[in-house]
């Protein structure tokens, strides 16, 4: 089965109005020559409506960043996947390594948030990486697999048609660090392997399993010339337009 390719742009906490417009007026015209890429962008939950009016005439599709899991209620502070899809977004980020390590998010509490994004049809892009000391110990695999079971826990088969999975090493997010191709290769393998194992072989080939960490213009081929990589969530190379759209141009 072939996969359509996915690339990324997660902006984290950056940019205002006026560069968000500049953005997308200044990478479309770069990238819309026929790519066979799906392109998104996750923009801070205050510009999701400033993509989404640049986007307009674009293939860009748009995520938000994260989301709480109810439907609505007392929880401030928060936004409901209804209200992500209100704003048209069609994807959402789950459990990236910053929710978890600086805001203290569980696997229980992200296992949630997949079955509400999918409840709403939303797309979630699970993200699962071991830190650097879970690394130098050799529990890449035990954390990786822990994480899935947890994350992916009594999803239904049918889920697995419009689930991306993040592989993201925590130790290469920002660091300017980056796995070796294998590394990244043999890790995703694992995390096809063990959806195949658990939700069967349809699942397993209907999941796109991207790369993330310290992608760049230059490394951007070597991750993508891996078998069973097909695509990659990117950080800081996504904020400038040249850069993203190398990295979609790869």
């Amino acid at each position: 089965m072939s996969r359509r390719p996915l690339i990324a742009a997660n902006w984290k906490m950056h940019k205002t109005t006026p560069e968000v417009r500049s953005f997308v007026s200044a990478f479309w015209p770069k990238v819309s020559a026929g790519t066979e890429r799906d392109m998104l962008i996750c923009p801070p939950f205050p510009y999701i409506s400033t993509v989404d009016e640049a986007r307009r005439d674009t293939r860009i599709f748009l995520g938000a960043q994260n989301m709480y899991f109810e439907e609505k209620g007392a929880f401030t502070g928060e936004v409901a996947p209804g209200m992500l899809k209100d704003l048209k977004c069609e994807y959402v980020i789950i459990g990236h390594s910053e929710r978890r390590g600086i805001f203290g998010e569980t696997d229980e509490s992200i296992n949630t948030k997949v079955h509400a994004a999918v409840k709403y049809g939303l797309i979630p892009i699970l993200c699962v990486g071991e830190k650097k000391e879970e690394r130098q110990k050799n529990l890449t695999e035990q954390i990786i697999l822990r994480q899935l079971e947890k994350n992916l826990k009594d999803l239904p088969d049918t889920a697995f048609t419009n689930l991306v999975i993040a592989y993201e090493p925590i130790w290469a997010i920002g660091t300017g660090l980056n796995a070796e191709a294998k590394d990244a290769h043999d890790a995703i393998a694992l995390i096809r392997e063990f959806i195949h194992s658990k939700f069967g072989e349809n699942s397993a080939e209907n999941t796109r399993i991207l790369y993330g960490g310290s992608v760049k213009p230059d490394n951007m081929k070597l991750y993508m010339s891996q078998k069973g990589i097909d695509g990659a969530l990117v950080g800081g190379a996504s904020l400038d337009p040249d850069s993203f759209a190398k990295l979609v141009n790869y």
